[in-house]
């Protein structure tokens, strides 16, 4: 049977709309499913036709991301997981399963510091174990890892999806990629992707208070990145999908992981 998607809304300070899709029965299990960097909602739609019937999904379109808009000038991680957490207020969320690819992985750590109370768990879908997020650049360092996001923005996209795609991902997908990312709406996009290299990755993994798991794609994942993670108490499980935005490329696969990421 087909999922009815049914699209709403929720509105936030700074001429903000955010557009976020559910569905699924309303009183069932309850997975919050956040997209990546330069992405959008609708990258889940073919894979939550595929859950379990008792299943009920709520995919967010971060602000400037997707059908959502924004004329604000704050895109930290907890600024959008502020995004989120509205949904959740406006849905009457408790005990979700918060899901998160790639910067939403960062965003979703943050939702469950800012409402532990409506979430239960957080799964970060190849997110977290980027090595530029250990030890918490300072102002100097950030900036001079940021120095491409201002002088070649589709420089900078290029070298995220090379580095996001293991040996023998097709260069067409490749491509589709980086066209779909280079286009992402400015200035909020080149902002959010420097409120994640600026992100204090370590304390936010100190505060939480709910569990959080990595999923990463295992040529990917960075050495020594299971071990620091370990550290707080973060588990990383190696996955074989596809490249890092392997939930387009297999739905099917992701929807299998999905369904036991809410089992668990």
């Amino acid at each position: 049977m087909t999922r009815e998607l049914e699209c709403r809304r929720v509105t936030r300070p700074a001429d903000t709309t955010i557009e976020y899709t559910v569905s699924g029965p309303v009183d069932g299990r309850i997975m919050v499913l956040i997209h990546g960097w330069a992405c959008d909602r609708s990258d889940y739609d073919p894979i939550v036709q595929q859950l379990a019937d008792d299943v009920r999904t709520i995919a967010v379109d971060l602000a400037e991301h997707g059908d959502s808009r924004s004329s604000r000038d704050d895109y930290s991680m907890r600024e959008l997981a502020r995004d989120v957490v509205a949904v959740l207020e406006a849905e009457d969320v408790s005990d979700a399963r918060v899901v998160g690819h790639s910067l939403g992985g960062a965003v979703a750590v943050e939702v469950a510091l800012l409402a532990p109370e409506r979430v239960q768990s957080v799964a970060a879908l190849d997110a977290l174990h980027y090595t530029f997020l250990f030890g918490s650049l300072d102002d100097q360092q950030a900036d001079g890892f940021l120095s491409m996001l201002r002088d070649d923005f589709p420089a900078l996209v290029r070298s995220m999806v090379e580095a996001g795609s293991p040996d023998g991902t097709a260069e067409s997908l490749k491509d589709e990629y980086f066209e779909r990312m280079v286009s992402v709406r400015q200035p909020a996009g080149s902002a959010a992707y420097e409120g994640l290299v600026r992100w204090k990755m370590e304390d936010a993994l100190r505060a939480v208070t709910r569990p959080v798991t990595v999923y990463g794609i295992r040529e990917m994942i960075a050495e020594g990145a299971p071990g620091v993670l370990a550290g707080f108490g973060v588990e990383v499980v190696p996955i074989d999908l596809g490249s890092h935005h392997f939930a387009v490329e297999n739905p099917e696969g992701t929807a299998k992981l999905l369904g036991e990421i809410v089992d668990a």
